[in-house]
C-alpha cells in the first residue's frame, strides 16, 4: 500500500510529454496531447527525447521572465527586506508577465488538468492547475482592486511554475530514451535470400519468400526463414535465439529457424514459415506483449495526488463555510485563496524528481543506466533474482576446461594443445577458434600445417611437422574405428574434441563456456541478502546443472526455448514471488520484459536492451547487488522528502485557514512563503547525500 502512495504523489508527466510506451493507459492524456501537440510543451508524437528537450527549453523560456515577476512583486520584496515601485510600468509588469508564464509555461499542467478531469481522475495535474489558476485569479484581482492587495500572487505563480516544469524536467531526464531496438530483431535475418530455381540462384527479399521456397544457406550466413534442411547438414549457431552456447549440428530433415547461422558448411532450406508466422516474429510479439501488460501494472492512478486535491478543495469549502458563518465574508475569500494557493507546495513537485535524477546519475557512474524509472524503484522489493546462463553468468563462448593426454604418447597438455592448434590454424569454426586462442594465451609456438581440410561432422585434418593430425568429436574415432583409451568426463558441461596422430588418439581437449569469475560472488551476496538465485537456459539439464552447481544457484530451469522462458517467469510470480531478470540475448527479450524488473548486459543485443528497465554497461553480475542497493537507498530518500513535502502541508492549510485565528495565530502569506522554501531546500538537500552512495561492485 505505502508504494502504491508513493509511486502516486510524484508529480505526473504532463499529457503531452508523457513517453510513448504510456500513450493510451489513460484516456485524457492522448486526448490533451493530440489537442495540443503545437505547443513548446507538447511533442505531438515526438520520442521521448524530444519531450525532454521540450521540457528544457520551456522551463529556461519560462524562468527568463520569472525573474522579474519575482524581483518586482511586493510581497516578496517585504520577505526579502527591499522596496519596489507600487506605480507606473514597472508596477505593471508582474501581471503583465505573470499572465504570459500563467498562459504558456503553464499550459502543460491546464490541459493535464482537463484530460484529468474528463477521465474523472484528478491528481496532479489538477492540483497545480488549481493553485496556478486561483492564484492567477485572485492576483489580476488585487490588481485591478478587486481584491485585498495581499492577494496578489504573481511572484508564487511564477514560481511554482518554474519549479513544477523544473522537476517534470529532471524526471523525464532520469528516463532514458527506450527506442524501439525491436526493430533489431530484424537483423538478424540476412538482406537478401538465395532462392533455388532450377539450376539458377536467384536472390530476393526475405520479405518476398513463400514457403515452398527452396533456399541456400551458406557457411557463415544467416537462416531467411523458418525452414526445413532437404539437402546437406550444417554446425548451427542458434544461441541468439535458444541461448545454448554450443552449436548444434543439423542435417537433412531437420528443421531451422530464421536468424540461426550456418557455421561451417552451405544447407539449402525448404521454406515452412514467413513473415509473422516465423519464430522469431513470435518472440518479438512475446516482448510486445509482456512490456504492454507491464506498463499497465506500473501505470497507477494518481491516487494520492488526487487525495491531495481533495484535501485542498474540501479544506477551501470548509474555510469558506466556516469564515462566512462567522460573518466575515471578505475574509473568507481571503483564506480560501490563501488555502488553495499553498496547498501545492514546490517541495511536493520536486521531492520525487530530484531524487530520481540523482540516483540514475549515481548509477550511471557506476555502470548501470536506468531506462525505466518504476523499474529500479521495484529493484527493492525483488525476493528471486534470474540469471540466464550464456553470456550472463558465463563468458558466453567455449574455452579450454581440460586437457587429457594419452600416457604413451610421448606429449605433454602444452605439446597436445600446440599440436591440435596448428591442426586447427586455418579453421574458422567457434571451437577451433577457442583451441588457437588457449595455445596462444598459453605462449605456445604452433608449427606450420599444410594439406588443411574440413569435412563437416568429422572435424578437421592437416599435416603437422610430417605427422597426419586430426581433431574432431566422437564420431571422429567412431568413423576411423579406432579405441578411446581415455577416461570419461567428469565435465557434463563440456564438449570433448579428440586428438588424433596418425591414426592414433593421443589425447583430448575439453571446452565449455566458461563461467564468469564474479558469478559465484553475486550469488553469495544475494543469498546473504536474502534472495533467491534461479538460472534459466536454453542449455541441456547436464550442462545448466553442472553451471548451477559451481555457483549454488537455487533453483535451475534448463531446456527452456525462447517462447517458453516468459512463461517460467510468469510462473514464478504468481507463486508470489517478484522477480527480476538478467540476460542479454534475443532469447531471453520476452524473460526480461514479462519480469517485475528486467536487467540487460550491456554487451547484449539491443532487444534485450529495449525489453529491460535496467542496463548493466559491463558484464559483472554483481552489479545487479549495486542496483538493488541503489534502489533501497532512492526509496529511503523519497519517502523521506515525501514526508518533508506532506509536512508542509499539514501544517501550513490548516493555519492558512484560520484554524488559530480565534487565539490570535494566523499564518501570514509571507510566513508561508517562507515554510515553502525551506521545505524545497530541506528537500534538495536530502537528495544530495545520495551521491555519497557507493555502488563499487564487491
Amino acid at each position: 500500500m505505502m508504494m502504491d502512495v508513493y509511486e502516486s504523489m510524484h508529480p505526473a508527466t504532463p499529457p503531452e510529454a508523457a513517453p510513448a510506451h504510456a500513450s493510451g493507459q489513460h484516456g485524457h492524456a492522448n486526448h490533451a496531447h493530440d489537442q495540443h501537440a503545437g505547443h513548446p510543451g507538447a511533442g505531438g508524437h515526438a520520442g521521448h527525447g524530444d519531450h525532454v528537450a521540450q521540457f528544457r527549453r520551456l522551463f529556461w523560456w519560462s524562468l527568463v521572465p520569472a525573474v522579474p515577476v519575482v524581483a518586482l512583486s511586493p510581497m516578496f520584496a517585504m520577505v526579502i527586506g527591499y522596496s519596489v515601485p507600487t506605480e507606473g510600468l514597472l508596477a505593471r509588469v508582474p501581471a503583465l508577465l505573470g499572465t504570459v508564464l500563467y498562459a504558456w509555461s503553464g499550459w502543460p499542467f491546464l490541459s493535464g488538468a482537463v484530460g484529468e478531469l474528463r477521465g474523472r481522475r484528478p491528481g496532479m495535474m489538477t492540483l497545480i492547475a488549481l493553485a496556478i489558476t486561483v492564484a492567477f485569479v485572485a492576483s489580476w484581482g488585487a490588481t485591478l482592486g478587486l481584491l485585498a492587495h495581499t492577494l496578489e500572487f504573481w511572484w508564487e505563480l511564477a514560481l511554482l511554475i518554474v519549479i513544477m516544469l523544473l522537476g517534470h524536467w529532471l524526471e523525464m531526464r532520469s528516463l532514458a530514451q527506450t527506442s524501439n531496438a525491436l526493430d533489431s530483431l530484424a537483423a538478424l535475418l540476412p538482406d537478401v535470400a538465395e532462392v533455388v530455381r532450377g539450376d539458377s540462384i536467384e536472390q530476393v527479399s526475405p520479405a518476398d519468400l513463400a514457403v515452398g521456397d527452396v533456399v541456400l544457406v551458406r557457411p557463415g550466413a544467416s537462416v531467411p526463414a523458418d525452414g526445413t534442411i532437404v539437402d546437406g547438414e550444417a554446425e548451427f549457431d542458434e544461441s541468439m535465439v535458444t541461448g545454448e552456447s554450443r552449436t548444434v549440428r543439423h542435417g537433412s530433415g531437420d528443421a531451422v529457424t530464421a536468424g540461426t547461422v550456418s557455421t561451417d558448411s552451405a544447407v539449402r532450406v525448404e521454406v515452412t514459415a514467413t513473415g509473422d508466422d516465423t519464430a522469431l516474429a513470435g518472440i518479438r510479439r512475446l516482448v510486445e506483449q509482456a512490456q504492454a501488460s507491464t506498463s499497465k501494472a506500473q501505470l497507477l492512478a494518481d491516487r494520492a495526488a488526487a487525495w491531495l486535491f481533495w484535501f485542498a478543495l474540501g479544506a477551501a469549502v470548509i474555510t469558506g463555510a466556516v469564515w462566512s458563518w462567522l460573518g466575515e465574508p471578505q475574509e473568507a475569500v481571503v483564506r480560501v485563496i490563501t488555502v488553495l494557493v499553498i496547498a501545492c507546495p514546490h517541495a511536493l513537485g520536486l521531492a520525487i524528481p530530484l531524487v530520481t535524477a540523482i540516483a540514475t546519475e549515481r548509477a550511471a557512474r557506476a555502470g548501470i543506466l536506468v531506462k525505466d524509472r518504476l523499474a529500479l524503484e521495484r529493484m527493492r522489493t525483488i525476493t528471486t533474482v534470474v540469471f540466464d546462463k550464456t553470456g550472463t553468468l558465463t563468458l558466453g563462448r567455449p574455452g579450454l576446461v581440460g586437457v587429457q593426454v594419452v600416457a604413451d604418447s610421448g606429449l605433454d597438455e602444452d605439446g597436445l594443445l600446440a599440436l591440435a592448434a596448428a591442426a586447427e590454424a586455418d579453421s574458422e569454426h567457434p571451437l577451433a577458434r577457442s583451441i588457437v586462442t588457449a595455445a596462444t594465451e598459453r605462449g605456445l609456438a604452433l608449427s606450420p600445417a599444410t594439406a588443411f581440410s574440413a569435412e563437416p561432422a568429422l572435424g578437421v585434418q592437416a599435416t603437422v611437422d610430417g605427422a597426419q593430425v586430426r581433431v574432431g568429436g566422437p564420431r571422429l574415432i567412431d568413423e576411423l574405428g579406432v579405441a578411446d583409451p581415455l577416461p570419461d568426463s567428469d565435465n557434463r558441461a563440456a564438449t570433448r574434441l579428440f586428438v588424433v596422430r596418425d591414426g592414433a588418439v593421443v589425447g583430448a581437449l575439453e571446452l565449455a563456456d566458461e563461467v564468469r569469475p564474479e558469478s559465484a560472488q553475486a550469488v553469495e551476496a544475494l543469498h546473504a541478502m536474502g534472495i533467491k538465485v534461479a538460472m534459466l537456459t536454453g542449455d541441456a539439464r547436464g550442462v545448466a546443472e553442472q553451471v548451477a552447481g559451481e555457483l549454488g544457484v537455487d533453483t535451475v530451469l534448463a531446456q527452456v526455448r525462447p517462447e517458453e522462458k516468459s512463461a517460467r517467469i510468469a510462473d514464478l510470480q504468481q507463486a508470489g514471488q517478484r522477480v527480476a531478470m538478467v540476460g542479454d540475448g534475443v532469447n531471453d527479450a520476452p524473460a526480461l520484459a514479462q519480469a517485475d524488473v528486467g536487467l540487460a548486459i550491456g554487451a547484449g543485443t539491443d532487444v534485450a536492451i529495449a525489453s529491460a528497465g535496467v542496463i548493466l554497461a559491463g558484464n559483472d553480475p554483481r552489479l545487479v547487488i549495486s542496483v538493488i542497493e541503489l534502489s533501497r537507498a532512492a526509496y529511503r530518500k523519497m519517502l523521506q522528502n515525501l514526508w518533508w513535502a506532506a509536512g508542509y502541508n499539514l501544517v501550513s492549510v490548516p493555519l492558512a485557514a484560520g484554524v488559530l485565528a480565534p487565539v490570535g495565530i494566523s499564518m501570514p502569506m509571507e510566513v508561508g512563503a517562507l515554510l515553502m522554501s525551506a521545505s524545497t531546500i530541506l528537500v534538495a538537500l536530502n537528495a544530495q547525500l545520495l551521491r555519497r552512495l557507493d555502488l563499487t561492485p564487491r
